[in-house]
């Protein structure tokens, strides 16, 4: 049998239905496809099905044994919010100290807790908090606490280190726990650290900057390599080394103080903190700037406003092009990387090289007439105005709430 010899030519004229102004051709629609009864996959749905919720990390399980469905829409329908964890019975407890600078928990507070908790699930152990006896238990609930031991509010207000660490010797000597973590900071927290390991006899492993159950490291000469160590009984843990928990909650169950014990008598009788220019700050070290750009003319004003707020001025490079301010107040790719808590910008469009100067700033206020003004994207508080009428209200209000009478015109 043989099969006649297809004409493709034939073919596509038989199929033109036109030819002016451009050829045509119907080609019709394909063959449909046999059906095979066989229902189409949903990876997105096989992927929101196997995923489980593992401490701070979304894993997924492949074996099948996930909850299905059915079940994720009944988990659903319940009450919103993570279930609190509680840890009964611990094999062994990790004591966190955290700063609490003003008695509040800071970025670096909620990671200390973090890496608490990296050291205590790994074998079922359980994280004590060292708190202020006016402090709420929701916030360190949702940082990762299963226990809080609520001390003097004095010792997280006033500089009183002795005192702090007289305080955290008397929880190890009662707990007796396996890990006591400080955090690696300038606000009391390394200092601590080192007194209580002088006063325990025991090595302090610093400067933590990564952290599993079984090891710690850190970066060591220079960078250029890392020290790697079992997790000590005393570290400090570095900014950012482990992040914070998310969408966890924990116990926060408050438990009695230790008893005191009898510790040499203190030998800072006083301290206080000194009054500080703070222009005479470096912009890399202060926590609040205030900064002018293009839009600012009176610098008499700004000036003012400055020291009204007790801020450390700053500016754009063409502020200091001009000579408004000294080279090295300027703030960018060119001048200063600022890592200030408050960045207060008067009048800034926002060009690239200054906001690479502002990433690792955690708060943005933004004074700009133009409401698509680069800087005003990227301000967490906007405020779309001529900050030169802002400016004096800004003055006269922080000079009203100095002086105590707060009125409001």
């Amino acid at each position: 049998m043989t099969r006649r010899r297809r004409d493709p030519r034939a073919e596509a004229l038989a199929l033109t239905t036109s030819t002016e102004p451009r050829r045509r051709i119907a080609r019709g629609n394909p063959p449909a496809a046999p059906s095979t009864n066989r229902r189409r996959r949903n990876p997105r749905a096989e992927r929101a099905a196997s995923s489980v919720q593992a401490g701070a990390r979304l894993r997924y399980d492949r074996s099948g044994s996930a909850p299905s469905a059915q079940a994720r829409s009944h988990e659903a329908a319940a009450p919103s919010g993570p279930a609190v964890r509680i840890v009964e019975d611990p094999a062994f407890l990790v004591l966190v100290v955290p700063d609490q600078p003003r008695g509040e928990l800071t970025s670096h507070d909620r990671q200390l807790v973090a890496a608490g908790r990296v050291l205590a699930d790994a074998g079922g152990g359980a994280v004590v908090v060292l708190a202020p006896d006016q402090a709420t238990t929701t916030d360190f609930a949702e940082a990762g606490a299963d226990r809080l031991i609520k001390v003097d509010f004095e010792l997280f207000t006033d500089y009183c280190p002795e005192r702090r660490a007289a305080s955290v010797l008397d929880a190890v000597e009662t707990l007796k726990p396996r890990h006591v973590l400080f955090a690696e900071s300038a606000d009391g927290g390394a200092d601590i650290a080192r007194r209580v390991a002088a006063a325990m006899g025991e090595r302090l492993f610093p400067g933590v900057q990564n952290l599993t159950p079984t090891k710690a490291g850190r970066r060591a000469r220079g960078g250029s390599s890392e020290l790697i160590h079992a997790p000590a009984r005393l570290m400090t843990i570095a900014l950012d080394a482990v992040p914070p928990l998310e969408d966890a909650r924990h116990e926060a169950r408050v438990i009695p103080a230790p008893p005191r014990n009898p510790h040499s008598a203190p030998g800072i009788r006083d301290a206080r903190p000194l009054a500080v220019d703070p222009d005479r700050l470096s912009l890399a070290e202060t926590d609040f700037i205030v900064s002018a750009g293009n839009g600012i003319t009176d610098w008499q004003d700004f000036a003012e406003l400055a020291e009204a707020l007790g801020a450390t001025r700053g500016g754009s490079r063409v502020v200091c092009d001009a000579g408004h301010l000294p080279r090295d107040r300027q703030i960018g790719a060119s001048g200063t990387l600022v890592t200030a808590r408050c960045y207060f910008a008067l009048g800034i469009a926002g060009a690239p090289q200054h906001l690479q100067g502002i990433t690792e700033v955690k708060h943005v206020i933004a004074v700009n007439t133009d409401l698509h003004a680069e800087m005003i994207k990227r301000a967490d508080l906007a405020i779309v105005a001529d900050a030169q009428a802002v400016m004096p209200a800004l003055i006269r209000y922080a000079r009203e709430r100095r002086n105590g009478t707060n009125r409001h015109d």
